[in-house]
């Protein structure tokens, strides 16, 4: 198995998804993931990244696990 944690900044997280989060629920959140996202074999921030780009780099980063 892999785990891949796809992490996005508070700001970015309410632009995607209108979300109604406050700062402080966001912040909780990232507290409870922080175990998920210590030990993931693939961490990726997707701020900057399109939907496809970030298919793009989970592929390009599990073809490079593949040939270890």
């Amino acid at each position: 198995d892999i785990f891949i944690y796809l992490d996005v900044s508070f700001e970015v997280s309410r632009i995607r998804t209108g979300s109604s989060w406050t700062r402080t629920i966001f912040d909780k959140q990232i507290d409870r993931l922080e175990h998920a996202r210590e030990n993931a074999d693939i961490y990726i921030n997707t701020d900057s990244l399109s939907p496809n780009h970030v298919l793009d780099e989970v592929l390009g980063e599990l073809r490079s696990i593949n040939q270890r």
